[in-house]
Parts: structure tokens; C-alpha cells; sequence
């Protein structure tokens, strides 16, 4: 996540390769057409051949070809046997309570990536994440549905909008993004980039927000966990099992029970992740 200083003393964004082939496309395409319009249809196919790349790379939430995504902690974090739970789409009046008091008996620390929106609707809730030790993240303001189709203006009103509330909820502004549903296009990571916010996704997720089986969720988390991950869990929107009980309060304890088990400790990603250097205006 390192980017290059310039003259002024602030980083710029260094502009992922699949993003310099594309302008490079772009640029062979217009020559092609002046140079032999009858090629048109070749170019325009090289071209919707290109878009249809950085449209799949947008809908693969732990691709880095569009620009630096933590998808894991760093090395040193992993040597010292540190794991990250995350926690989407809170706060949730009834889940998020039992949630925090399940953290605290296992002595776990989590990153909480709240809908600003909510968060404004339940701000004794976000501050009672902080109270508790943990952290809160930037989730976006209204987690929409279409978020991966802004533009630049877009992405920055949803999330300046959310960097503002939960600042101003948490005591301080987050550091880390995550984009709804791990979603994005081109155009999402210069604007964190100007913002000094890191994209931050996952290692291994449970799809808790649709699987009603505990045992499958927790089967998803634990298959292959090694120091160094990045678990995501969901307090908001979360999926219900048989009994209508919120499958992230059946499956918490057993994943933190399993963590304990491999000598994993659960920290927030702000106390495993070096702050990024700031950004240009």
C-alpha cells in the first residue's frame, strides 16, 4: 500500500498495471480507427474485451488488479499470531449488543464497518463499540445496492458522508473502507487513496448474511485459518437460522472458541495495520 512521494511531499496514487494497459488500449484503439476505419469492429470488440476485464475484477471483492486491498494482515502482524474479525453492517439494536457482550467474555478484540446511516440512527451504539475497545470503520453512508456503478463524485459523496458521521460517533475518523458487498469499479481507489483510506476486505467470509446453517458458516471461517486473517461476520443484515435466532450469535462463540484453540489472537485492524502515509489533496 506504499505510493510514491511527489515533489510536495505527499504520496500520489500509484496506478495499478491493469489500469495502464487500459489507457494503453484506449490509445491503440483511436489510432487503429484513424489509421483503417474498416477495423471498427475489431477495435470495438477489443475494447468491450477490455471493459468486460475490469468489470469481473470489480465484482471480485479480494482482487487487487484495480489497486491496493488488504486482504490480509500484514506478515508481521501473523508472526505475532494476530488475527482480524470483522463485523458488517451495523449497528443493530438487537444484535450488536449480544455480539459486543460475546467479545468481551473471550477477551476479542474486532473492527465493526458501519452504514453511517445507521450508525446516525444508533449512535449510543457506535459509541458503545468504542467504549468496549473496538473499532469502527467506514461501510459506506447507505450501503447501496448500486454503489459499485458511481463515478468519483459518487463515491466521494457516499463516503464523506459516512467518514463525517462516524468520526464524529467514534472520536475519531476511520482508517480503512470496505465497499458494500466488496464491490467496486476503476474509480473507487484514487478517491480512498485522496482520503488517506485503505480498502480493507477479507481472507475468508461465512456468508452470514444469507447461510442459515451455523455449521456451514463456521465451516467457511475455519477451514484453512491461519495467523494473518481476515474474518468477516455480519451484526447487520445477518441471516436467521431455524429457530429465528441471528446465526452470528451461534457461530461467534464457536469461532472464537476455535481461535483460542490455535493460539490466534483477535485484534482490530488499526492495531495490526501501519497508518497510511497522507495523501495527495
Amino acid at each position: 500500500m506504499n505510493a510514491v512521494l511527489s515533489r510536495s511531499g505527499v504520496s500520489r496514487w500509484p496506478v495499478p498495471p491493469l489500469l495502464w494497459a487500459t489507457g494503453a488500449v484506449h490509445a491503440a484503439a483511436a489510432a487503429a480507427l484513424l489509421a483503417a476505419p474498416a477495423l471498427w469492429a475489431w477495435v470495438l470488440a477489443a475494447l468491450a474485451a477490455n471493459h468486460a476485464l475490469l468489470a469481473a475484477v470489480g465484482l471480485w471483492p479480494r482482487s487487487t488488479a484495480l489497486g491496493a486491498n488488504l486482504v490480509r494482515l500484514p506478515p508481521e502482524a501473523a508472526a505475532r499470531r494476530e488475527v482480524a474479525l470483522t463485523i458488517d453492517d451495523g449497528p443493530d439494536p438487537e444484535v450488536t449488543p449480544a455480539v459486543l457482550d460475546l467479545l468481551d467474555a473471550a477477551g476479542a478484540r474486532a473492527t465493526f464497518f458501519c452504514i453511517a446511516e445507521r450508525a446516525d440512527r444508533h449512535p449510543a451504539l457506535v459509541r458503545e463499540i468504542v467504549r468496549r475497545g473496538h473499532s469502527v470503520q467506514n461501510h459506506s453512508h447507505r450501503h447501496r445496492h448500486d454503489f459499485s456503478l458511481l463515478g468519483p463524485r459518487g463515491f466521494a459523496r457516499e463516503i464523506d458522508a459516512a467518514q463525517g458521521v462516524l468520526a464524529e460517533l467514534a472520536g475519531e475518523p476511520p482508517r480503512f473502507f470496505r465497499a458494500p458487498a466488496g464491490l467496486r469499479n476503476p474509480f473507487l481507489a484514487p478517491v480512498l487513496h485522496r482520503r488517506g483510506l485503505a480498502l480493507a476486505s477479507w481472507t475468508r467470509r461465512g456468508y452470514d448474511s444469507r447461510e442459515r446453517d451455523p455449521r456451514r458458516v463456521l465451516q467457511r471461517l475455519t477451514r484453512g485459518l491461519a495467523a494473518g486473517d481476515i474474518l468477516l461476520l455480519h451484526d447487520g443484515h445477518c441471516a436467521r437460522d431455524a429457530a429465528g435466532r441471528p446465526v452470528v450469535l451461534t457461530v461467534l462463540p464457536a469461532l472464537l472458541a476455535e481461535l483460542r484453540r490455535q493460539r490466534l489472537v483477535p485484534v482490530t485492524l488499526p492495531q495490526s495495520v501501519p497508518a497510511l502515509r497522507s495523501a495527495a489533496p
